[in-house]
């Protein structure tokens, strides 16, 4: 059987060589380059006739740009005739999408921003001051059953409950086929009513391009592979972080796992059980929205007088990991681990990991970090290349890649 082709993106060419350094063979040649007005470019300078070819392109940097030179790479292949086009994606675009309404900053609301009632609402001439306008798609509700109802269901569950347009509230719906269209009267800071989930739209696009393979790392949320016609391999870091933590943190056994929010709760429990470390979780306490009071972060379990270890799967703006480390300083942790598989990094994230309790972030080099290094001195580097170079080598030679996924391949000490 022919060895593998391995096309690299220009997302992380670092990553792409060390990939091949681990399987002994030459990353293919080809030609990656922007026209005058931005049209990506892409020329092969090799045959890759009836073989197997791997393209890896990690949705960093310029996503949409480097997105769609993987799509365009895929397609070259397929048209050049490959046997197998697979696409190696170790940070997945777009698998981040929040289920919740968030800032411009890129921090998520906590709950939805206070309605007020408009001074003058508007009115039309084919509807009363006073009165709402019928809606033959609208549930029958009475005003006031659903005024009762509002102070216990936030604005998207007043949408998604069919909930009718309610002037008071200073949000208008109206109705056209499947469709609903809201608008707010009151501009509140970027406050979003609804989030489009792009997945099925970026699973279309890279089979639709020719992908018969996926191969990536800790998606933000596993049953994102559902959305895919071909075979998705979501690979793990969590026996990279456990190896970590088993030969770097001194004294290990007495450390507590935390997982800094419920969502990654069962990726840090996983850990815990696997080296037998005890867990906490900090939970965000929600309050009522008729009881204006400010949204604590709470920490469920005892941190006081041990070493606390941060488990997350992306880092973007930073802003939950940093609270989750001054809320353990607070309680009394004496030193704050940072496990985290893609940060991202994005904005001012870098400084404010800096200026933050956390002691040491342990990152992967699933999205480049060089710049990260140079502007932060707590940083320090999990490699994943040999993690992808294994995959690539059993999928290619037909082995099968559980072993990958067990605790005891990367945790025989």
């Amino acid at each position: 059987m022919k060895g593998p082709v391995i096309l690299g993106g220009s997302s992380h060419p670092k990553l792409v060589q060390e990939i091949c350094d681990r399987l002994g063979i030459e990353a293919g040649k080809s030609r990656l380059s922007k026209f005058s007005n931005n049209e990506t470019s892409v020329e092969l300078y090799e045959s890759v006739r009836e073989q197997d070819v791997y393209v890896i392109q990690s949705g960093c940097g310029h996503v949409n740009d480097n997105f769609f030179e993987l799509l365009i790479m895929i397609q070259a292949c397929q048209t050049a005739s490959a046997r197998k086009v697979t696409a190696v994606i170790p940070f997945f675009p777009y698998s981040r999408q929040p289920d919740a309404p968030f800032k411009r900053s890129g921090a998520p609301f906590i709950r939805p921003p206070p309605m007020t009632v408009p001074s003058s609402p508007k009115t039309t001439p084919s509807t009363p001051k006073n009165e709402v306008a019928e809606n033959p798609f609208e549930p029958a509700i009475a005003p006031a059953l659903f005024s009762r109802l509002s102070n216990d269901l936030d604005a998207g569950q007043q949408i998604k409950l069919g909930a009718p347009s309610v002037r008071s509230h200073g949000i208008s719906t109206s109705v056209q086929g499947n469709n609903k269209q809201v608008s707010n009267n009151n501009v509140n800071d970027g406050y979003k009513q609804w989030v489009v989930r792009s997945g099925t739209l970026i699973a279309e696009l890279l089979t639709c391009a020719g992908a018969d393979h996926i191969i990536t790392m800790d998606l933000h949320d596993p049953q994102f592979q559902g959305f895919f016609d071909c075979p998705v391999d979501n690979l793990s870091s969590l026996p990279s972080m456990g190896r970590y933590i088993y030969r770097s943190i001194p004294g290990y056994e007495e450390a507590v796992i935390v997982s800094p929010d419920a969502g990654g709760a069962k990726r840090a429990t996983s850990i815990a059980e696997k080296l037998h470390m005890d867990f906490a979780l900090i939970h965000k306490e929600r309050r009522r929205p008729d009881k204006p009071q400010k949204h604590d972060l709470m920490l469920v379990g005892d941190v006081r007088n041990k070493v606390c270890i941060l488990i997350d799967d992306i880092a973007d703006t930073s802003f939950t990991i940093t609270k989750a480390a001054k809320l353990l300083h607070e309680n009394g942790a004496t030193k704050i681990y940072a496990l985290i598989t893609h940060a991202v990094l994005s904005g001012d994230a870098v400084e404010r990991i800096q200026q933050s309790y956390l002691d040491h972030v342990v990152v992967s080099d699933s999205v480049p970090q060089d710049e990260h290094l140079l502007k932060c001195d707590k940083f320090k580097i999990l490699p994943v290349a040999s993690l992808f170079a294994e995959a690539i080598r059993r999928i290619h030679f037909g082995e099968s890649v559980s072993t990958l996924f067990d605790p005891e391949y990367e945790l025989s000490f």
